[in-house]
C-alpha cells in the first residue's frame, strides 16, 4: 500500500505539492460522526506555508481517497535544541467533511436567516418522507448543502445519488445539532450517513449497511482478532416512556394535551422491567415521531450485551473491500460464542518504516474507541439542545 497526502484549499483546489517526510500517520473512520486523524511532518517551510486555517487533508492510499476533510488543529509545532530536532517538527490533527456538516444546527425556518426567525412562537421544522433517507437529505440540503441560506452553504457540497433507503420517518426540530437529527432519523432503519471527495464535489450520502455475517468473521484461528471483551449486563431501560404534546405556543388550546407512547424492548423477558422517562414537548406521535424518539433511547439504555473488539485487516478480509462501516460481521470469541455486531470504526495507522495497520472496531463499547469523549458531547448537546429549544 502507498499513502499520499495532499493539500487542497476550501474549494477543493490543490495547492503545492504531496506532503513528504511524514513519520506517523494515524486516522480512525467513524460511522455516522466525523472521522480523526493526525499526521506528524518535518516543519521545513514548504510544509509550514500549506498548513493553514481553512485548508483540507486528503489522504489517499492506492490511488483512492481514504479520508478528506478540514485541519482542525493545522500546526501543532514543536522543536528542542537538546534533540538536535533540525526544523522542528509539526503535527496535523485533522477530520473528514461530516465534520463540517457536524457544526451547524437545524433552522426550525430555514429559509430565514437567525435574526429573522419567527419570535411569535416556538416554530419547529417538521419534515416528513416515504424514507428516512429523504428526511436526511432534506436536513443537510436545507441547513448546509445546495438549498442552504448562502451564508450556511459548505463550499462544493452537494448530495449524492439517491439510494432509496429506509422506511418513512418524520421528525419535528428547532435548533438541535444537524448530525443528531440526522441520527435520530437513521436509528431506526439501522441506516449511515457519509461525506466523501469526488473530484471537485463533496458528496454527502445516506446508505443502508450490509449484513456480512456470513462472510465477514473474526476469529483466533483465522489470525484476524487482535483483541475482545465481552460483557453481558443487565439493561439500563426496557421501557422508555416518551413523553410528548404540551405545546409551548399553544398552551390556550384546549386540543394541546400531553401524548403518552411507551416504546418496549422485550428484555425484561429475560431480566427485569427498568422504566426511563423521555422527554419530547412539543411533538406528537402524528408521524411516529415519540415511537422513533423511544427506539433511539433503547438503542442507548437497552445494550444486553457489550462487544468491545479490535481486529486487523488479511489478505482474505479487508477494511473497505469486503466489510464498510456500519456493517454487521461476526465475531467468534475464544469461548466459542459467536456475536455479530456492527462496525463502528476503521482506522488505518502507517509509518514510513512499519508500513500500513489497518484495525476495525466492532461492537458498542465505548472502551476500544479512541473517541470516548465523542458520544459523551453528543449525548449532552442533544440534551441541551432540546432544552434551549423550548
Amino acid at each position: 500500500m502507498t499513502t499520499q497526502l495532499l493539500v487542497t484549499d476550501r474549494n477543493l483546489n490543490f495547492l503545492g505539492d504531496p506532503l513528504t517526510g511524514w513519520t506517523k500517520l494515524s486516522c480512525d473512520l467513524n460511522f455516522n460522526a466525523p472521522a480523526s486523524g493526525s499526521v506528524t511532518l518535518p516543519a521545513v517551510p514548504e510544509t509550514m506555508q500549506l498548513l493553514q486555517p481553512g485548508c483540507r487533508l486528503v489522504v489517499i492510499r492506492d490511488g483512492d481517497i481514504w479520508c478528506a476533510g478540514p485541519m482542525e488543529v493545522p500546526q501543532d509545532f514543536a522543536w528542542d535544541l537538546q534533540q538536535n530536532a533540525g526544523p522542528g517538527t509539526v503535527t496535523v490533527t485533522y477530520t473528514d467533511d461530516l465534520a463540517r456538516v457536524a457544526g451547524y444546527l437545524t433552522y426550525p425556518e430555514p429559509t430565514k436567516t437567525f435574526a429573522a426567525q419567527t419570535t411569535t412562537s416556538n416554530v419547529v421544522r417538521q419534515i416528513t418522507s416515504t424514507n428516512a433517507e429523504q428526511v436526511i437529505r432534506t436536513l443537510v440540503s436545507e441547513n448546509c448543502g445546495p438549498t442552504a441560506l448562502a451564508a450556511r452553504r459548505i463550499e462544493r457540497l452537494v448530495l449524492d445519488a439517491v439510494a432509496g433507503v429506509g422506511s418513512a420517518r418524520s421528525i419535528s426540530t428547532r435548533f438541535e445539532p444537524l448530525l443528531d437529527a440526522c441520527r435520530t432519523v437513521a436509528a431506526s432503519d439501522g441506516l449511515g450517513f457519509r461525506t466523501r471527495q469526488v473530484g471537485d464535489e463533496i458528496r454527502f450520502g445516506v446508505y443502508a449497511p450490509a449484513d456480512r455475517t456470513a462472510t465477514a468473521r473474526f476469529s483466533v484461528g483465522l489470525g484476524n482478532l487482535r483483541s475482545v471483551r465481552f460483557t453481558l449486563a443487565a439493561p439500563l431501560a426496557t421501557s422508555e416512556l416518551v413523553q410528548g404534546g404540551d405545546d409551548p405556543a399553544q398552551q390556550a388550546t384546549p386540543a394541546n394535551q400531553r401524548v403518552f407512547v411507551e416504546v418496549t424492548s422485550g428484555a425484561a423477558t429475560d431480566w427485569y422491567r427498568v422504566e426511563k422517562l423521555v422527554e419530547e414537548s412539543g411533538k406528537d406521535n402524528t408521524q411516529g415521531e415519540l415511537t422513533q424518539a423511544g427506539t433511539l433511547a433503547l438503542g442507548d439504555d437497552n445494550p444486553q450485551a457489550s462487544l468491545s473488539t479490535v481486529t486487523v485487516d488479511t489478505e482474505d478480509l479487508k477494511a473497505g473491500r469486503d466489510y464498510g462501516l456500519g456493517d454487521k460481521v461476526t465475531v467468534v470469541l475464544p469461548t466459542g460464542l459467536e456475536i455479530a455486531d456492527v462496525v463502528q470504526t476503521i482506522r488505518l495507522e502507517a509509518t514510513p518504516d512499519e508500513g500500513e495497520l489497518v484495525t476495525a472496531v466492532i461492537g458498542n463499547s465505548d472502551k476500544t474507541t479512541t473517541s470516548a469523549t465523542v458520544r459523551t458531547v453528543r449525548d449532552l448537546a442533544r440534551r441541551l439542545g432540546r432544552l434551549e429549544a423550548r
